[in-house]
This record gives C-alpha cells, sequence and structure tokens, in this order.
C-alpha cells in the first residue's frame, strides 16, 4: 500500500486561501481516479476538487465552513500500490465560476486506515425501498440533516448533477415554508454561515458599513409600457419573449450617460471614483446557493431582444453554477428586481464598490385622474409601479438621484421613446 497526498491546487485567482464548503467523502471512503471528493470556494468560484488517483481515504484537512491554504494538504489517499507511491501531476478540478491551475501534490505518511469492513460470501438484492433511496447522491452531512429536518431525500430535486447539497435543502426549506418534520411541528436547526451565504453577509456587512446609504422612490405609470411590451411579444413570436426588465434596462442606459456619477465604481481607499462610460449592468439573481450578481456587459449597445437574451443566459449560469468568473465580476451599476414581489417599495444595498443601485418594484392597478381629451380629467385604471434607487452619499447628490430617476419615468411614461433611434 501506498501514500498519496492531494494537495489544495493554486486555482488561478492569486489567492492565498479557499474555503471548504462541501465534503463528498469520509474516512474510510473508497474513490476511484476523477471522483469526486470536495468543493471549495475563492472569492468568485466554488471549484470542484477530484481524486487524481484510486484508493482510500485515510484523512481529511477539515470541516466545511474552515479556510484551506494553497498548497496544504486536502486529502491522504492509501493508495492500492505497494510501498510510497510517487505523486502525479493533479487534474484541473472542475470550476464552477473560473478557470484554474493544476497543482501536483506530495507524499507524505500517515496513519493506516481502518480495517475494511466484513464482506458477506455472497451478495443479497436490496429491497426495492433500499434500491430507490440508493439512487439519491447526498453526503452524509446532508443525510444528517435531512433526517434532523424530516425531510425525505427523495422529495429534493439536486440543483446540479444528481448529488443534494446543502443548498438544495435550503432551497426546498424556503420554497415549503410550511414543511413540517413528522408531528407537526419543525424541529430546530443550526446552520453553518459558509461558502457563498458568508460571501453575501461579508459583502453585505462591508456595504452598510462603509457607505452611507440613502434612497429615493419614484412613482411610474407604466400602463403605456407594459401594452408596447404585449404589442412587442406579439409581433415578435420567433424572438425571446420580453418581459418588463430589458425595457426597463434600456431607459436605465438611455438615461445614464447624463449622469454620469451613478454608473461609477469608488476606491475608497485610494479616494478616486472612476466614472465609467460603457454599462456593464449587474442583474441580481437569486440561486438555490444565495444571491449572485451576473454582468450584462454593454447593456447600451444591446436592443430590447438581446437583453432578454442575456437576462436568461446569465440567470441560468447563476443558477446552474456554470457563470464564469467574468460574468460575475466587473458591473458598474446593478438592478435588483423581485418581479411580482417587489413589494411596494425597496431600499436595496449597494453592491459595493459601485455607488448606486436601482430596484423596480412590483406593478399594482389603482385608478388615477387622467386627462380626457377634452381639456378636463376621468378616472382610469392604470397600472403603478415604484422606482426604487440606493446611493452612495458620498459620491453621489440627493437631487442627482432623483433627477436621474425622473428622467427614466420620463422614458417609460412615453415609451415610443425606447425605440427611437
Amino acid at each position: 500500500m501506498g501514500k498519496f497526498t492531494f494537495n489544495l491546487p493554486d486555482i488561478g485567482e492569486g489567492i492565498a486561501e479557499a474555503e471548504i464548503v462541501a465534503w463528498h467523502v469520509k474516512v474510510g471512503d473508497r474513490v476511484e481516479e476523477d471522483d469526486k471528493i470536495a468543493d471549495v470556494m475563492t472569492d468568485k468560484a466554488t471549484v470542484e476538487m477530484e481524486s487524481p488517483v484510486s484508493g482510500v481515504i485515510v484523512s481529511v484537512a477539515g470541516g466545511e465552513g474552515e479556510m484551506l491554504a494553497i498548497g496544504a494538504p486536502l486529502v491522504v489517499i492509501e493508495t492500492d500500490g505497494e510501498g510510497e507511491e510517487e505523486p502525479a501531476p493533479a487534474p484541473a478540478p472542475k470550476v464552477e465560476a473560473a478557470p484554474v491551475v493544476d497543482a501536483a501534490p506530495q507524499p507524505v505518511a500517515s496513519p493506516p486506515p481502518p480495517p475494511p469492513a466484513p464482506v458477506a460470501a455472497e451478495p443479497v438484492a436490496p429491497a426495492p425501498v433500499a434500491q430507490a433511496h440508493a439512487k439519491v447522491l447526498a453526503s452524509p452531512a446532508v443525510r444528517a440533516r435531512a433526517k434532523e429536518l424530516g425531510i425525505a431525500l427523495d422529495q429534493i430535486r439536486p440543483a446540479e448533477d444528481g448529488r443534494i447539497r446543502h443548498a438544495d435543502l435550503d432551497a426546498f426549506l424556503a420554497y415549503n415554508g410550511a414543511y413540517r418534520a413528522p408531528g407537526g411541528k419543525r424541529s430546530d436547526e443550526q446552520v453553518k454561515v459558509i461558502g457563498m451565504r458568508r460571501r453575501i453577509a461579508e459583502n453585505m456587512a462591508a456595504s452598510k458599513r462603509n457607505i452611507p446609504h440613502f434612497s429615493y422612490v419614484e412613482e411610474c405609470d407604466v400602463t403605456a409600457l407594459e401594452d408596447l411590451r404585449a404589442q412587442l411579444n406579439a409581433g415578435h413570436a420567433d424572438r425571446p419573449r420580453l418581459t418588463m426588465l430589458p425595457l426597463l434596462i434600456r431607459a436605465f442606459c438611455r438615461c445614464l450617460p447624463d449622469f454620469p456619477m451613478l454608473n461609477a465604481r469608488y476606491d475608497d481607499e485610494a479616494g478616486v471614483v472612476t466614472r465609467h462610460g460603457a454599462v456593464h449592468l449587474g442583474m441580481a439573481t437569486q440561486t438555490p446557493a444565495g444571491l449572485m450578481v451576473p454582468v450584462i456587459r454593454d447593456a447600451q449597445d444591446k436592443n430590447l431582444w438581446q437583453l432578454a437574451a442575456e437576462i436568461a443566459r446569465l440567470a441560468e449560469a447563476a443558477r446552474n453554477g456554470s457563470a464564469t468568473s467574468a460574468e460575475l465580476s466587473g458591473s458598474t451599476i446593478t438592478v435588483t428586481s423581485l418581479g411580482p414581489l417587489g413589494g411596494v417599495a425597496t431600499t436595496p444595498v449597494i453592491n459595493r464598490p459601485e455607488v448606486a443601485i436601482i430596484g423596480p418594484n412590483r406593478i399594482v392597478e389603482r385608478p388615477m385622474f387622467v386627462p380626457d381629451g377634452m381639456g378636463g380629467e376621468r378616472i382610469a385604471k392604470r397600472k403603478l409601479m415604484n422606482i426604487s434607487i440606493s446611493c452612495d452619499h458620498r459620491v453621489v447628490d440627493g437631487w442627482d438621484a432623483a433627477s436621474f430617476v425622473q428622467a427614466v419615468r420620463k422614458l417609460i411614461e412615453t415609451p415610443v421613446l425606447l425605440v427611437a433611434d
């Protein structure tokens, strides 16, 4: 038997450490070459680590949520060969959001593995129920947590590759708020804040701690805009279906050149504000792992259908974990929309180091006084939506924020201007 140490490779982002967010193996498990060992997370990417050799896991580096230095041992594997095995170059880990670089592990001595479990003389066919459960892939920690919650794993649809993770349990609970463990009472649980959720917590805390936020909200009549959207969808069935968001993004991009202080990033350490010419629009997207912000590059150059296609593509990439590091960085201003859940008004938190974030809210129908065409007024049912904006008061004045939203309001209440050259 030989010992093989798989060191955490340099994953090509200039980082010194990464966080262990999930283990796919435990001590005593047998792995084959290219089997998944663990998921680790950098600032931008979740990276899948695969075994470069076949053998039995002798030791693992630490628990989920712990930080591990680049080059430190991740796992030690007892291989099937005799003697001390020379390490082969480690395969490139699979990256869900950024490219990575290979790193070769080094062999180290390690305590012997636990004795193998006895093997039955003749294989016994499992019962039908056991066969059904055998198809559900999940780590022991996920299985234990699901058991404590009283959730049958076969009720959960995994977000990727057929393996159920903690994020899938979180998503199940989020969308099944009335779910109760057997007995009608939800049991208490402690969920460690790790991975994407910890990154979100840290970023939001830094944003609120360092940025003096102010918010401004304006009501807009989007009746004509909704009519235009319906007409465009009816007339272009062969193109991506338009939601309200591409129309709003086009309005934002039309107005931002007149308000360059909003399409900006602030380096508070250097005391420099960079006002960007291009609109690289961040799009806050809810995923099973938490909130992510994929970026629509050069949004100002895209037409409505190109925006609709890019919104759909980036949202899907963020949700299934295939978004690249470039697609998750470099935004100059962010839009956050909860669609029909948007509420009457929101006060979104700025996506640091940007200086502004825009939040369209839910469309509601209410009676309003409108011109009757004869110099008077009449009461009519109108579709209304509030637009919220939060800004960094260190570099954006309230007048600028209000003036920008009023310019957007003029465009969306006169939507022919959005499609005019």
